[in-house]
């Protein structure tokens, strides 16, 4: 359990580091602190004292305490040392390692030394690692946003990132709000020729599966939604399934199950939301003793290393992973060399969007050509 003045002290450096007491100006009195977190005079002095100390505040005999302005010390503690954040929702799992290294292997081509932060999709790490590039001199930063559908509730840090002048971009995703330079995938697109491929290969009863926390998946989802309706196809709203981050490991397998427990005609194929969630289903139609693509076609997002490495091999959306990390290396490089020349001579730094292509394999079947044989037979 945290000391009351650690509480104190937190407080006061949260306000610091998410722009609210800005250099120079004078923070709360003691004895505002004092009713404000419930505690005596001494435990706040305390904590004021640690932040004089420390180098967040000073004190001026007769006016008060105020936040000290850091920026040059924290150049200054960084050394000469070139450094740039790599912030991802994770790290070792998926296609992340994939675009951690494109990136990585540029930034370091260039003289930069890159430290990896993984929030794992929870917002409170992510302003722990926000108040990390802040505080500890980073020239820059890539971040991939954390639960991006939703209203961030680190916005004032993400500001004061802007107000300080430390470059960021966002990858994968972005904050709509902040409208940064962001290196993505049209995922709309990419969901769009998902569903287009089944549709034109007979398919009318499409389960969906998207995970919504994320603004790719809602995107996705958009992008199944704009296919059936282009294509004349009814959309059945009880086979989109959304889910978010922590139900990612049950509620689309515990879905699938119910769908194909039921009597009566099934769904033919399954939209998924990227290739790991579609390993994951392939267990499930196993257990059912179904055969992709003879009963069920089934097409992933992100031509993963997973699209080839069950004996399914997983028609897929493609993702470009490694260059988009080169891609996001290039931009926070170019976005500081914009800042370091007062933008003065050089050129707009602007986003950069991937357009997807489907890869084809053996996962998703013509059940227009299965018909059409089955009346020649007849």
């Amino acid at each position: 359990m945290e000391t009351k003045y650690r509480i104190v002290k937190k407080s006061i450096k949260s306000k610091i580091l998410d722009g609210t007491y800005k250099p120079h100006e004078k923070i709360s009195s003691e004895s505002e602190m004092m009713r404000q977190f419930n505690v005596s005079r001494h435990t706040v002095r305390l904590a004021i004292g640690e932040l004089v100390s420390e180098g967040w505040l000073y004190r001026e005999q007769g006016a008060g305490t105020f936040c000290a302005d850091r920026t040059e010390q924290s150049r200054k503690d960084s050394g000469s040392r070139k450094n740039i954040a790599i912030v991802t929702t994770y790290i070792s799992d998926y296609i992340f390692p994939s675009i951690i290294r494109g990136a990585e292997g540029y930034l370091s081509d260039q003289g930069y030394h890159v430290t990896l932060f993984n929030t794992n999709n929870d917002h409170e790490k992510e302003r722990n690692y926000l108040e990390k590039i802040i505080s500890q001199g980073f020239d820059g930063a890539i971040i991939e946003p954390t639960q991006s559908a939703y209203s961030n509730p680190n916005i004032d840090y993400y500001l004061n990132l802007e107000r300080l002048n430390i470059p960021y971009i966002m990858i994968n995703a972005y904050y709509d709000a902040l409208e940064p330079v962001r290196v993505i995938v049209d995922d709309e697109r990419g969901a769009y020729l998902q569903t287009e491929h089944l549709i034109k290969n007979g398919h009318k009863e499409i389960l969906g599966f998207f995970k919504t926390d994320d603004m790719q998946g809602t995107l996705r989802m958009k992008g199944y939604l704009k296919s059936h309706r282009e294509y004349g196809v009814p959309i059945n709203p009880k086979h989109i399934i959304p889910y978010n981050t922590s139900e990612k490991h049950t509620k689309p397998i515990e879905e699938l199950k119910t769908f194909l427990s039921q009597q009566g005609p099934h769904p033919t194929a399954i939209v998924c939301y990227n290739d790991e969630l579609a390993m994951k289903l392939l267990d499930v139609i196993r257990e059912k003793h179904l055969r992709v693509p003879d009963d069920l076609s089934i097409i992933g997002f992100d031509n993963s290393f997973l699209a080839e490495m069950s004996e399914v091999k997983l028609t897929s959306v493609e993702h470009p992973k490694s260059d988009l990390g080169k891609t996001a290396g290039k931009l926070i490089l170019n976005l500081i060399k914009r800042k370091q020349m007062s933008q003065d001579g050089t050129e707009e730094v602007k986003s950069v969007i991937y357009s997807p292509e489907l890869v084809l394999r053996q996962s998703t079947k013509n059940i227009n050509a299965s018909s059409k044989s089955l009346r020649d037979a007849t």
